[in-house]
């Protein structure tokens, strides 16, 4: 008996010692240590923080102050997957179009147009955001009434795609669903081209990225 109040005893001691320890090198991204975000359910690092924050984008946390300017030079299209058809407007915004319980598979493409004269982008990360779910109680950030797969991705530079020998991209698919209540509707994809690694509770410093936004319509056929 004497024995296990001595270990219960021990233990309860490292317990308490490790206290002072643990508070003092958890850290969390600004986005919830600043901003009250944190409600001690979850805590998360891009691109989850895009999900799990309330911030109107990335420059809440990050720095546009890459090279990669929004010009002709950047690369930023969506293609119907089944195609390879550019979903691209006249006024820069994308339209998807789809009958409600069809899935489409459409491919999100970032990069930058190959110029010598400065480094290529590293790594791109990208969000689809229905902007009016921001500071709402649910994790899916996506249209209302819309099933999504992959709404979210952080991809290193590099893929090889037809039509895009000339930049320095990523590619990936994602599906999406209008289901039964499904209703036309506006989203945002939100991104940035990176390079570099930003340094733990200061996104604003060790890594240089531009912010990208383009407005996508979902439309039900």
């Amino acid at each position: 008996m004497k024995s296990k109040i001595f270990y219960i005893a021990l233990i309860a001691i490292a317990i308490v010692a490790s206290i002072p320890f643990y508070n003092s090198y958890t850290k969390f991204h600004q986005e919830f240590s600043e901003r009250g975000n944190n409600i001690g359910v979850a805590y998360a690092y891009p691109p989850a923080v895009g999900i799990l924050g309330n911030s109107r984008n990335c420059l809440f946390c990050h720095l546009d102050n890459g090279p990669w300017k929004d010009d002709d030079n950047m690369v930023i299209d969506i293609l119907e997957k089944e195609s390879m058809k550019s979903l691209k407007q006249h006024d820069d915004t994308f339209l998807i179009e789809a009958n409600k319980n069809e899935s489409v598979t459409v491919l999100t493409i970032l990069g930058y147009k190959i110029n010598n004269d400065f480094e290529k982008p590293f790594r791109n990360a990208w969000l689809y955001i229905d902007t009016s779910t921001i500071g709402k109680n649910t994790i899916s950030k996506f249209a209302y009434g819309w099933d999504v797969n992959l709404p979210m991705s952080c991809r290193l530079v590099g893929d090889k795609l037809s039509g895009f020998k000339n930049a320095d991209i990523t590619s990936l698919p994602m599906t999406i669903q209008p289901l039964e209540n499904a209703h036309d509707a506006e989203i945002f994809l939100q991104a940035m081209l990176t390079k570099g690694e930003s340094i733990k509770e200061n996104a604003k410093e060790g890594m240089i990225g531009n912010y990208i936004e383009r407005k996508v319509k979902l439309k039900v056929k």
